[in-house]
């Protein structure tokens, strides 16, 4: 564990103003260092190649989409949407495509105007199997993007598909084809030009002290306005790290406080909590395949008695009372149960471990003797469950789980990681089970993008290669119907069809509480994306302290 080493020093340093940096301070409206602690470091800074949360909520301030989604996270025609780098758009009559018509002031923020060639590169980018990138799955349905002029680049559909714009404007963050497009896409993922990105959003990047800190300051010339704060500062850090730097003052943001501290905030007089219900859900997924030879099926997971016995072995009731008191949301399936289409009504296998041992039984597992671990053709019922350091609620989750399921005969070894050694061995198929938390587009594609067989392989995030034609074919009618009643019933038809092949066993739905500075006045706070307007989160001067006064000229590279 390096990263409470690393933050401690990184801490000192930010409270440790001179005088000189005190005097360049910033006595307007805007000023001021937001400093906020995440549960590891950035995995990248590319967008097309960004697959968890850290590097995500970083990219979100360097680069912009062509338009935004709003709260409403209406994922329907373009309504919910608001403009971007696009100031306006046309729909052709058939709506078989869509030109957008950049915004003239937008610029990279090495001051090169953006066109619609970086649209059109940002594109063959996301879909370019050579850079595999996580989001090509969700964009299968755009055949093509032409230029009409410098400034429109007109998108083309196979189909014409209820959520057609937002395919575009969620899935595609645009990126300057000056900056990257010399360098071949086979290559990106490893070149050092991915470390130093250059977008058009509000905050620019300065450096990338891997494992240490990430650093960003407002763009004072964005065609958007600068932001309201100077900089932010990204520092990774353990969860008991986190909670001590936000209730001392020395971080100003941590997602997700501890759940068994939740009441440290209530009394703190430095740092008050956030409740948030994201679209993001806990499960322990189990691996088709055998990691050992991917082309065969898991000795013990392949068997769906065995699936669905282990998942009536856990009280997931009395787990989530355990390690979230009054505060859990209990998981119904494969989704969070805000979205709209979820549905909490959905059975799923019952806690019942005499009928679990039935099953167990009938699948060939038995015990040799009483207490021992079942076996099979001389094969122990055992298996490792990855859990990330970062996650005390997962960590405690393992635990109960390992204890729940030796009494009825199965061995679950757990292997704590960090974050990024977890994702990569997740991606790479090497593990038996693993407790994921799981953050959702708020359109049916996200389900698609984990539970459908076209989200299997490096391109999505399938990782234990479920597959069910009939899931396959219910999600693609609910993607393709125009109508949300007719779409909804699908989705739910897919949802119970997966719980019934029982891949995972559904834990709970994400609620964060987040703490926060009882200084920082924030703008909203979207349930998919906490950080989308975090270029609008202000510190009044009156409230500023020693690191808010370095400012801009200090902070710049």
């Amino acid at each position: 564990m390096r990263f409470p080493v690393l933050l401690l020093g990184s801490a000192v340093l930010l409270s440790a103003c001179t005088s000189n940096e005190t005097s360049r301070a910033s006595a307007g409206p805007d000023g001021g260092t937001l400093v906020i602690d995440v549960p590891g470091d950035a995995g990248t800074l590319f967008p097309p190649l960004v697959s968890e949360e850290v590097g995500r909520m970083i990219t979100d301030q360097l680069f912009d989409r062509l338009a935004e989604i709003d709260s409403s996270l209406d994922v329907i025609g373009d309504k919910g949407f608001a403009p971007r780098l696009a100031k306006s758009w046309t729909w052709a009559p058939d709506s078989m495509s869509i030109a957008f018509s950049i915004d003239p002031k937008a610029r990279w923020h090495d001051g090169k105007p953006v066109t619609a060639s970086d649209v059109v590169y940002t594109f063959h980018a996301f879909t370019d199997p050579k850079l595999s990138s996580p989001s090509m799955t969700l964009l299968s349905n755009i055949d093509s993007v032409s230029v009409r002029d410098s400034l429109t680049p007109v998108f083309w559909f196979k189909k014409h598909t209820p959520t057609e714009f937002y395919d575009v404007a969620y899935q595609l963050v645009i990126i300057p084809e000056h900056v990257y497009g010399a360098v071949p896409f086979d290559k990106l993922a490893t070149s050092d030009v991915v470390r130093h990105p250059i977008g058009t959003g509000r905050f620019r990047f300065v450096r990338w002290d891997a494992g240490s800190r990430i650093e960003l300051i407002s763009d004072t010339a964005n065609y958007r306005g600068r932001a309201k704060v100077d900089r932010v500062i990204y520092t990774p850090a353990s969860p008991a790290t986190e909670m001590t730097q936000v209730l001392t003052g020395n971080a100003d943001f941590m997602e997700a406080f501890p759940s068994d501290q939740v009441a440290k905030l209530d009394s703190s007089t430095v740092a008050r909590p956030i409740v948030m219900p994201l679209l993001a859900y806990t499960y322990m997924a189990m691996n088709m395949r055998d990691p050992a030879a991917k082309s065969r099926p898991h000795p013990i997971f392949s068997d769906v008695r065995v699936r669905r016995a282990l998942s009536m072995a856990v009280d997931r009731v009395g787990m989530l009372h355990n390690v979230f008191g009054n505060n859990g949301s209990l998981g119904y399936g494969p989704f969070p149960a805000t979205l709209s289409f979820a549905d909490t009504t959905l059975p799923v296998p019952p806690y019942d471990t005499a009928a679990a041992a039935a099953l167990l039984d009938s699948a060939g597992w038995r015990r040799p003797a009483s207490g021992a671990v079942r076996q099979k053709n001389g094969r122990p019922l055992r298996f490792t469950l990855l859990v990330p350091s970062s996650s005390l609620s997962r960590r405690r989750y393992a635990v109960l789980i390992q204890e729940q399921l030796r009494r009825i005969g199965a061995q679950v070894d757990i292997d704590e990681l960090d974050p990024q050694t977890m994702n990569t061995r997740m991606v790479n198929g090497n593990f038996d089970a693993v407790l994921n938390l799981f953050g959702t587009d708020p359109a049916v594609g996200g389900t698609e993008q984990a539970w459908a067989t076209s989200g299997i392989g490096p391109m999505g995030q399938n990782h234990i290669h479920y597959s069910n034609p009939a899931v396959d074919a219910l999600l693609d009618s609910a993607s393709a119907s125009f109508d949300p009643a007719k779409s909804n019933a699908y989705a739910r038809r897919a949802f119970a069809t997966i719980i019934a092949d029982a891949p995972a066993i559904w834990l709970y739905d994400w609620t964060n509480v987040n703490a926060i500075n009882r200084r920082i006045t924030t703008a909203t706070m979207r349930p998919d994306e906490w950080w989308a307007n975090l270029a609008d989160w202000s510190i009044p001067a009156d409230k500023r302290i020693a690191r808010d006064r370095i400012g801009l000229a200090a902070a710049a590279p």
